[in-house]
């Protein structure tokens, strides 16, 4: 990664793309991207382009074929020094990459170290998929509204989600026939567009609740960042950011595929209740007795 990180900065017309087998797989070189890829703009005024796919999802592969750890680099974001993306379609992938070489990432054109969540159930799924019109025209968008032609006034719940999950979250609100839960993607999470995401959520009534769904534990994924820049535009106390997902964990993921479907049926059940419930603690088998 110190080579590519160089050759971005020595080439910065070239389009530089360093790719992980599994996201997890970037943990060795941390410390280039604390030092180097995270802070080089900020500490000696040296803009990279550089590009990060570190793919990253819930399969059921184990802990250390799961998370590319998007909690570390979102405690990493501040000053627009990176750009973190979780792109959920062919095309908006291919204009995230468009605008990197030629968009720039500010107002200035410096383009910022661009980190790519890269889902690769995706690569097969059936719906997961953009037509030639979609590539041909348009551009990357930070935030997407549900585009399934939900009645808006009968909505009286908004998921908001980012990468793959949002597949899971249709597929169970289809079988459920389901007709009042809008779904929004959060395509980048950083820089987090805020008026964005506020417009969407004034399409639908201010009775909806809001509710984050993620297929991480509690104490990792992107919860914590998305809660603290999203509860000030619900602009109500009584109104408050809601959670689903797996509860918090030492594990990146569940060791075991039958554990992993269980623990996704879970904050599946959890995004679409009545109620939602309290987080609850994985059961730990019991010890032997010597």
């Amino acid at each position: 990664m110190g080579f590519e990180f160089g050759y971005s900065v020595a080439d910065p017309l070239t389009l530089v793309l360093w790719e992980a087998q599994f996201g997890d797989f970037a943990n060795g070189a941390q410390i280039l991207i604390d030092q180097f890829i995270a802070s080089a703009e900020s500490k000696w005024g040296q803009p990279s382009g550089l590009v990060l796919l570190l793919p990253h999802g819930y399969e059921g592969q184990g802990p250390e074929h799961s998370s590319a750890r998007i909690e570390r680099f979102l405690t990493l974001c501040a000053e627009d020094n990176l750009q973190v993306v979780n792109a959920s379609t062919p095309a908006q992938y291919f204009h995230l990459l468009r605008r990197q070489m030629h968009g720039g990432a500010d107002r200035r054109g410096v383009r910022k170290p661009l980190i790519v969540f890269t889902p690769k159930r995706m690569l097969r799924h059936p719906k997961a998929v953009s037509n030639i019109n979609e590539l041909m025209t348009g551009s990357f968008r930070e935030v997407l509204d549900d585009t399934t032609g939900i009645e808006l006034s009968r909505v009286n719940r908004v998921l908001v989600c980012s990468g793959q999950v949002y597949y899971d979250i249709l597929a169970a609100r289809e079988e459920r026939k389901i007709q009042n839960v809008a779904v929004v993607r959060l395509e980048q999470i950083y820089p987090f567009q805020a008026e964005q995401v506020r417009d969407i959520l004034a399409r639908y009534p201010e009775t909806a609740e809001v509710v984050w769904v993620q297929e991480e534990p509690r104490n990792m994924g992107a919860w914590r960042f998305v809660q603290e820049q999203m509860q000030p535009i619900l602009d109500s106390p009584q109104r408050t950011l809601r959670y689903a997902g797996r509860a918090p964990s030492a594990s990146p993921a569940a060791g075991s595929l039958k554990r992993h479907q269980q623990e996704l049926a879970e904050l599946l059940e959890q995004a679409f209740s009545a109620e939602i419930k309290l987080e609850t603690k994985r059961k730990t088998p019991a010890r032997r007795k010597r």
